[in-house]
């Protein structure tokens, strides 16, 4: 495999193929990106292609196309996209930052004592740096899995493989404060000038941000198992119950008589309205009721002589004998064209002659509603060509002969 020689020629390639490359890491998830579709985008043009896999920047999978995983996670971490948490690397800067306060200790040369102390300054800020990160992809993940991930078994155990991580964060967090406290103590007194104070205090205060945030994260984590372990004991005993009513067992193996009349649901009952009738004798003879049936009377009488909202008589001219023409495409004259043809659908669709004009994207517009409404008398292959801008599957009528279907 190819080397770059230098910054500005791998600057420029990514420049070059921008546009591939955005293309392939929003696809990423999927696995699906086709070799035909990457030419496409690079004009057509195979060594531009052959140079991304010889330099290593893309590998050939046969049909499709994968990002490196280097420049992927190059990708996903300048992006703050990562999903995977990986709490080794502030080990690792533990570590280096160890090593380098102890070649400082020992270290008589002025000039090469400066370096070991920028560099002792350069691991503080990425031990600080990667932990919010990390706490970042934690609380995205964390989220993403209870909300996303419909298999309750794989939802729990993410969570709980989640729970560790943060418990290993949390204990390079305790690490690092201890190590900045008290584990090097002759350093940190005999180095400690303006700028090292400086970058001591914000990655105390980044250290202690980020575990305070991971408290928060824990509890979340605590109350979405928790959830979990509800739903899961909910459905569960709904299952069984239906078990048992399937069976006609309910009633003989549980006491859901007795629990249902222990709860008092009237207040979900609808209302219910009773009329009360008057007694006819009474109207015939009660003075009030006499002024009751005329005071009714009187409203019913003024009700009706109020004028309702009448519509407008309609025109003489709206009920004439005119018509108007539609000037439409009948797709079921051309589907039935298309079955005597012989031809895949795309070329029979864009060469059939229409009673009206048709533009290109006209034409594709009918490609996709003849595809779609006559789906099962269709023969949709897995062959793929293109045309112009446009990618589309060869469809042919499934009662055609002689046609060879695996050409493309």
């Amino acid at each position: 495999m190819s080397t770059f020689r230098s910054i500005e020629e791998l600057v420029k390639t990514l420049d070059r193929e921008k546009e591939l490359l955005k293309e392939m890491f929003a696809k990423r998830k999927s696995l699906s990106f086709r070799y035909d579709y990457a030419l496409e985008m690079t004009e057509y043009k195979e060594e531009r292609i052959r140079y991304l896999i010889d330099y290593g920047i893309i590998r050939d999978t046969g049909d499709f196309l994968e990002m490196e995983d280097l420049y992927m996670k190059f990708l996903e971490d300048v992006l703050e996209v990562n999903e995977e948490i990986n709490v080794s690397y502030v080990q690792d800067y533990l570590n280096r930052l160890n090593e380098n306060i102890d070649y400082y200790l020992k270290e008589n040369n002025e000039k090469r004592k400066y370096n070991y102390h920028r560099e002792v300054q350069r691991c503080l800020k990425n031990i600080a740096l990667t932990t919010v990160r990390n706490v970042l992809d934690l609380k995205r993940n964390m989220d993403n899995t209870y909300k996303n991930e419909p298999n309750y078994r794989i939802k729990r155990a993410k969570l709980e493989r989640l729970s560790e991580k943060l418990h290993n964060i949390s204990l390079l967090i305790t690490q690092c404060e201890t190590l900045i406290d008290s584990g090097q103590p002759v350093f940190f007194r005999i180095a400690m000038d303006v700028q090292m104070r400086n970058v001591v205090s914000d990655v105390k205060l980044q250290l202690n941000d980020s575990y305070h945030n991971l408290l928060e994260i824990h509890r979340q984590i605590v109350h979405y198992l928790n959830l979990i372990d509800y739903q899961n004991r909910i459905f569960e005993k709904v299952r069984k119950l239906k078990y048992l009513k399937d069976q006609f067992l309910l009633e003989e193996n549980t006491d859901i008589r007795r629990q249902l009349s222990m709860r008092n649901p009237l207040w979900m009952e609808p209302q219910t309205n009773y009329r009360i009738k008057l007694s006819i004798d009474h109207l015939r003879t009660s003075d009030d009721a006499l002024q009751l049936i005329r005071k009714l009377a009187v409203r019913q009488k003024n009700r009706k002589g109020r004028l309702e909202n009448v519509a407008d008589a309609i025109p003489d001219d709206y009920l004439d004998g005119s018509s108007e023409r539609l000037d439409m495409v009948n797709l079921r004259e051309v589907y039935n064209a298309f079955s005597a043809s012989g031809s895949h659908l795309f070329a029979f669709v864009m060469n059939y002659r229409y009673h009206r004009e048709a533009t290109r994207e006209d034409r594709l517009v009918y490609f996709c509603q003849l595809a779609s409404q006559y789906a099962d008398q269709l023969d949709i292959t897995e062959h793929y060509e293109c045309s112009g801008n446009v990618e589309y599957p060869l469809i042919y009528y499934k009662g055609s002969k002689g046609v060879d279907k695996g050409t493309s």
